[in-house]
């Protein structure tokens, strides 16, 4: 499963090169050109799948422990103090390549960057509905 316009497609063929670090018959790793910190890498399935929704569940296990032994490696070599590891789904979200990837960043305690503002729930009963509603769109799918 391969996209030809998709540039992580290209980089995992071998036509576009990238900074290596971790690869197996599923995965690879490589640093990404625009780092929040010196480190930061994505894991990515080889094969293409657009986001969370189209990624199988069976190649997570796979992932994690990319994102395990990628993201202890990082945090060796570049004395981090703590990591983000994340993923963007959909262009709302902050996705600008629409191929499956998780973001491996370092984190210092003085880098100046801030995760985003929490808010509240109005009410309590604002929660309770918002989950049962989250829990009966589960229910509907399984």
């Amino acid at each position: 499963m391969n996209n030809q316009d998709c540039i992580f497609c290209k980089i995992v063929a071998g036509d576009i090169p990238c900074f290596k670090i971790y690869e197996t018959g599923n995965i690879l790793s490589f640093l990404d050109i625009g780092p929040v910190n010196k480190g930061h890498a994505l894991v990515i399935p080889k094969n293409h799948y657009k986001n969370i929704w189209d990624f199988p569940a069976e190649l997570g296990a796979e992932v994690l422990t990319a994102a395990q032994v990628v993201g202890d490696a990082i945090v060796k070599a570049t004395g981090a103090d703590g990591m983000n590891i994340l993923m963007n789904n959909n262009a709302a979200a902050g996705q600008l390549v629409f191929h499956a990837h998780f973001h491996l960043i370092p984190r210092f305690k003085n880098d100046g960057f801030k995760l985003w503002k929490q808010s509240e729930y109005d009410n309590m009963d604002e929660a309770s509905a918002l989950a049962q509603k989250i829990e009966k769109m589960i229910r509907s799918v399984n």
